[in-house]
């Protein structure tokens, strides 16, 4: 089955579809997700979904409709998270860590009813490798074309061009499509327009009614091969720009759960009635990422003087529920070195690297974005204003949709001087955010949209396809100086996940990979 996404419907009417009438949000907490005898789960955030294509999307918002309308060959659960079956029943694993066989569900069938294949598995890896978008960097380097083969219709195997450690972990996030309904919609972009508002899936919903900026409501099929054990009906991705509107909704019962909120809106929340708060370390990184190739910020002497004028502690505490971060990975991951030497406030040394740099006086202006409505950013923008005034540099502010944003990282004239980037662990192994974020082959992509370094890119490259651990943690430790060195990033905090929920909101658990995407199979509300 594929599903045409209908854009063209009124915010009205969206809302009576999904809620049953239009006096819904009046009603009593539970109410509203309960009426007609359906049962919707509410989720307020602020981050719009700009593309379906699971070989495309990418960002917390693409990731959750994509995780609860397609599946992959596992995934995982758990904290710390596991590997788990899903369109794969079991495994097994060559000794040296480069053959891998998987054992499809017989029970694996797309939302059209005809059954998930191993073609349909390898059309997919070629799909997302040829597209080289979205999560292909995950593979990149390690999995080929000629590497994916059908051993049979139901066993596919993966011989992988160098051994990666992390290969089971990044399968999540590797969407399997149906071969037959993206080839019978392929026109001339490889069914990117056709994916972009269709589903070619076998996860458990689909899209009923989407609206760009306002909401996308998903609908439990009846005949899901894997309906996930939850009682829900639906759910609702409604969009929220500001986060004190996504507290006060769940306050009073309009949402279930909130993905988007400040420590402050966490206090309020303390001790309220009918809330659950969830307060959970994460590999969480906040860094304002500057524009090395084009502008100013090209000069790294500037960049340096940036990094010591940044005030860290207003950042620090701004953030609230986190610590700041020493270097590019996350504290605590493998190959984090705590003691690494990092920019910390000093203005001494701030002007005696912008004395060295083309401007020696300041005198210049520079851009930041922020997501706008999110106040967190707007607070931190606000930060490196103040601190670039030390600095005889102004800062203008843009708040911007995130669709907007993603889009001004195609290239580095469209790339603002500073942009705020939350990057949230897919899988926890240094690779996940030393290759997103600073790999050259993601440039253009909002997780890396400028930086370039070959040497960088070598030690990323070594320390993902190396097998001995004490090997990787000396390539690592390597990786994050030269980055310093380089300061390409303004490095802020590793902020714990905040997400609030509703005491009515069952079966719930927090697994710290990607969890503002949130799985809604599994849930259910009394």
């Amino acid at each position: 089955m594929t599903n045409r996404i209908s854009a063209a419907l009124s915010r009205r009417a969206l809302l009576a579809t999904a809620a049953g009438g239009l006096g819904a949000l009046a009603l009593p907490d539970g109410a509203f997700a309960q009426q007609g005898g359906r049962r919707i789960l509410v989720i307020a955030s602020n981050q719009d979904i700009p593309n379906f294509d699971p070989h495309l999307a990418t960002g917390y918002s693409a990731s959750m409709l994509l995780r609860n309308t397609y599946d992959s060959l596992v995934r995982v659960e758990g904290n710390p998270p596991r590997p788990v079956p899903h369109l794969a029943a079991s495994w097994t694993v060559s000794a040296d860590g480069l053959v891998y066989d998987f054992k499809l569900d017989p029970a694996a069938k797309f939302q059209d009813g005809s059954a998930v294949t191993a073609e349909d598995v390898v059309y997919s890896f070629h799909r997302l490798i040829r597209l080289n978008r979205g999560n292909a960097w995950m593979i990149q380097g390690v999995v080929t074309p000629e590497g994916v083969t059908a051993v049979d219709a139901g066993t596919v195997r993966f011989t992988l061009a160098k051994p990666f450690s992390a290969f089971l972990q990044v399968l999540p996030w590797a969407w399997i499509v149906s071969k037959k309904q993206v080839e019978a919609n392929l026109g001339s972009d490889d069914g990117q327009t056709f994916l972009r508002s269709n589903l070619a899936s076998s996860g458990p919903f689909r899209v009923r009614r989407a609206e760009a900026g306002n909401l996308y409501e998903l609908e439990r099929l009846a005949n899901a091969w894997k309906p996930g054990g939850g009682n829900l009906t639906g759910a609702i991705w409604r969009i929220v720009r500001e986060t004190a509107t996504q507290r006060l909704q769940l306050q009073r019962g309009e949402v279930q759960i909130a993905v988007d909120l400040t420590s402050e809106d966490m206090d309020a929340l303390r001790d309220r009635p009918g809330i659950v708060r969830v307060i959970e370390p994460e590999y969480r990184t906040f860094s304002i990422k500057l524009n090395t190739r084009h502008g100013p910020l090209m000069d790294v002497e500037l960049r340096k003087a940036i990094s010591y004028a940044t005030n860290y502690q207003a950042i620090a505490d701004a953030a609230g529920y986190a610590d700041l971060m020493i270097g590019p990975l996350p504290n605590g991951i493998l190959g984090h070195n705590p003691e690494l030497a990092v920019y910390r406030t000093d203005l001494a040394k701030a002007r005696e690297h912008l004395a060295r740099s083309r401007s020696p006086n300041g005198g210049i202006k520079l851009t930041m974005v922020h997501v706008a409505g999110l106040d967190q950013q707007r607070r931190w923008a606000l930060i490196m204003l103040d601190s670039l005034k030390q600095l005889n540099i102004e800062l203008e502010i843009r708040p911007m949709n995130w669709p907007d944003m993603v889009a001004a990282c195609r290239s580095p004239e469209t790339f603002p001087d500073l942009f705020p980037v939350y990057q949230t662990a897919n899988y926890g192994d240094p690779d996940n955010i030393a290759f997103a974020a600073y790999h050259s082959s993601r440039n253009g992509n909002w997780q890396n949209a400028v930086y370039n370094s070959r040497e960088v890119d070598a030690l990323i490259e070594a320390g993902r396809s190396e097998p001995d651990e004490a090997k990787r943690i000396a390539i690592y430790r390597q990786f994050q100086e030269k980055v310093v060195a380089d300061a390409p990033d303004i490095f802020g905090v590793l902020e714990r996940r905040k997400l609030a929920l509703r005491d009515n909101v069952q079966g719930f658990r927090f697994v710290p990979v990607a969890s503002n995407a949130i799985e809604v199979a599994g849930l259910s509300l009394r």
